[in-house]
């Protein structure tokens, strides 16, 4: 029963109903129409159907539980990062980059946590990773980027303050070379891991390209870890139905300055297949602590969304092992438009 009807309700049905069965006849016509509307009135609203319960919440789950990092805690490497200066930048500038995405960077450092050998990171700056990888993993760095300069290779010099506020101080040293235009500066299976976080989706044109070169300098049964942002995510999800664009904005910083493609978890298993990697652990996660229920069409959108509960997360993180035999040509799911020779179905 809605809350504005209680027991009085009950109470002045039955005087009412009593009223009537000692006989209405007795009352002047125009007195007993209104008590007869009455009755049905408090009868028909009193007996009506209670309001459905309120719609369950739902907790659509984007996040997960981050890896332990040996040596520290996260509270200690989160106050380091938001220090971080290259090359005498003001210290803090990226704090609010750190904001949005520690988390992925401990997603990573855990795919690779308990990794040994030789390690290629590309992409390497802004070295948030790297010191994760060099300061608490066994692996041998080797750095690459690319920032478009004429030159084989450079350095960079990281400041930041530790747990103590003493300022500490890293040099890293990286090759340069454009990973879709270049032979990779490396020989056949000269590593036993290569982290590629957060560049897939910046690739112009042939990202197949880039994973074979990638598969090249791994050794037999190496391990690739790769992340990039989950197009399928539970925000994008939420933006397309109030009709907003997810695509990324026109950069300042060029065509590598925005996301060109961005993918599914289905794709990206797909990709990796084709060029010959077998998945050993995928999954979603955010880069920040994220609540979905201040979307204003949350209500409507996420009973929708529960059937990919745990596949919502902001970025795909895949652990994966050179294994079996490549592909030729260009899968169809991710090419169109070249000679049909080249392109080969999936």
């Amino acid at each position: 029963m809605a809350p504005i009807y209680d027991r009085r309700v009950t109470d002045i049905r039955s005087t009412l109903k009593s009223a009537a069965a000692r006989g209405l006849s007795s009352l002047p016509s125009g007195a007993r129409d209104q008590v007869v509307r009455a009755a049905r009135f408090i009868d028909r609203e009193a007996t009506a159907a209670d309001p459905a319960p309120p719609t369950p919440i739902i907790d659509l789950r984007t996040g997960r539980d981050l890896p332990a990092v040996r040596g520290t805690d996260h509270v200690q490497l989160r106050a380091a990062f938001e220090t971080w200066s290259i090359d005498g930048e003001p210290r803090g500038h990226m704090g609010a980059y750190v904001g949005d995405s520690f988390c992925r960077f401990l997603h990573t450092y855990g795919l690779v946590s308990d990794r040994t050998g030789r390690c290629l990171e590309l992409g390497a700056n802004p070295y948030f990773t790297t010191f994760l990888l060099d300061e608490y993993t066994d692996l041998e760095l080797t750095l690459a980027n690319y920032f478009d300069q004429d030159v084989a290779a450079g350095s960079q010099v990281l400041t930041f303050l530790d747990a103590d506020g003493i300022e500490r101080r890293r040099r890293y040293d990286y090759d340069q070379f454009n990973i879709e235009e270049a032979r990779f500066p490396y020989a056949d299976e000269a590593f036993d891991v290569v982290v590629f976080a957060e560049i897939l989706e910046h690739l112009l044109s042939d990202p197949v390209a880039v994973m074979r070169e990638i598969r090249r300098v791994l050794v037999p049964g190496g391990t690739l870890v790769l992340t990039t942002p989950n197009v399928a995510r539970a925000e994008n999800a939420f933006r397309l139905v109030a009709g907003d664009n997810i695509y990324d904005p026109y950069s300042g910083y060029g065509p590598y300055g925005r996301h060109n493609r961005e993918y599914t978890e289905a794709e990206l298993h797909r990709l990796l297949d084709f060029v010959g990697f077998e998945i050993g652990e995928s999954f979603t996660a955010d880069g920040h602590p994220t609540d979905l229920h201040p979307q204003p069409n949350y209500p409507e959108v996420a009973p929708l969304l529960v059937p990919r509960d745990g596949n919502l997360g902001a970025y795909l993180f895949v652990r994966a092992t050179k294994h079996g035999t490549p592909r030729e040509g260009l899968p169809t799911f991710l090419y169109r438009s070249y000679p049909p020779d080249q392109l080969v179905e999936t």
